[in-house]
């Protein structure tokens, strides 16, 4: 019974608190176009856009991982997983994107007692050279700039009771185009329940609360020319940008080892997600393990204008002397934009 009771008030509390943080603002235009959700009228509210790539190869090939990460990306997608992890370990990352873009993750987990876990990460993004004009050379000229953003966070997770865990990682987010940049702090929560029904799990996460930001850098500096028959220098002037804020994101989900014996595993997960700029999302995967040796997975994305099926492949090996290794493949088709790949490799000692 006070399993019930527990679930039931974090569900109330987290929604709560959702509907309060993600309420529309009916004055914003109603005819914009998303790149995630189609139309929604929110969309352009929110920088750090990169924050919202999914990191790590297991859970991009499920697309559903809030309620069932087990490794070290859960600094991503829910830092109450990191309590999970009871090794010295290392991760990473890299994702292929479109235009020559690319995305590369790294994380390290330090246990610090059977029930606490720290970690850090480093979350990237950047493009390739992206030519530019300009009004006095419209033909390009080989101008180039690149962006660049970056996002370092310290992790801690722990279980508060057996079957209870909580995590929260602190960040600091770094975003830069050219010659301007724009950083700021954020922070992220998140909560894991096993609610002892059949291997069932529920996960919560709220992500990338924190600072404002505001683009500063030597591309906002002019000279305003004065009355010149005065003999009077020109004026230096700054532009000022305007002010954004991270992308909240709100994760709720649910998954289950459905089959547990021997040589086969099976996990189920499914997830809700919304977020302060894109309109309701909503994902399923699964996982089949064999031996715990081979891992094969697939999920699906609904109500997002370019993401849907999905898929991958991992590998895990004992090693000896303590040290095990694994590797994750997955592949996210887009509808307008190509293939996303993504390699993961996980080292534990």
């Amino acid at each position: 019974m006070k399993k019930f009771v527990h679930i039931i008030i974090l569900g109330i509390v987290l929604s709560l608190i959702s509907a309060n943080l993600f309420a529309e603002d009916n004055t914003l235009p109603t005819n914009a176009v998303g790149s995630s959700a189609g139309n929604y009228k929110k969309v352009g509210a929110a920088g750090s856009q990169f924050l919202k790539i999914p990191v790590g190869a297991r859970g991009t090939a499920m697309s559903a991982n809030v309620s069932v990460v087990n490794d070290i990306s859960s600094i991503w997608w829910n830092p109450a997983g990191l309590a999970s992890v009871k090794t010295l370990g290392g991760y990473f990352s890299n994702t292929w994107l479109y235009a020559e873009c690319s995305q590369m993750f790294a994380g390290l987990s330090i246990p610090l007692s059977s029930d606490f876990t720290v970690g850090a990460s480093m979350n990237s993004f950047t493009t390739g050279n992206i030519e530019y004009t300009t009004i006095h050379d419209d033909q390009g000229n080989r101008h180039y700039y690149q962006v660049a953003d970056m996002a370092l966070a310290l992790s801690v997770a722990g279980y508060l009771t057996e079957d209870f865990s909580f995590g929260v990682n602190l960040k600091y987010i770094s975003n830069s185009f050219a010659s301007l940049n724009s950083s700021g702090f954020g922070f992220d929560v998140g909560a894991l329940y096993n609610t002892g029904l059949y291997g069932l799990t529920i996960g919560f996460a709220l992500s990338n609360l924190g600072t404002e930001f505001q683009y500063r850098g030597q591309n906002l500096q002019t000279l305003i020319p004065v009355i010149q028959d005065m003999g009077l220098a020109p004026i230096d002037a700054e532009f000022k940008s305007g002010v954004y804020s991270m992308p909240l994101v709100f994760r709720a989900g649910i998954g289950s080892e459905i089959i547990k014996t021997e040589d086969h595993a099976v996990t189920a997960a499914f997830d809700f997600i919304t977020a302060s700029d894109i309109s309701e999302q909503f994902a399923i995967g699964a996982e089949y393990t064999f031996k715990n040796l081979i891992s094969i997975r697939g999920g699906y994305q609904f109500n997002h204008d370019q993401y849907g099926l999905s898929g991958g492949i991992g590998f895990q090996y004992e090693i000896g002397g303590g040290l095990h290794a694994g590797a994750d493949y997955s592949i996210n088709p887009t509808k307008d934009l190509g293939l996303v790949n993504r390699l993961s490799i996980r080292l534990g000692f």
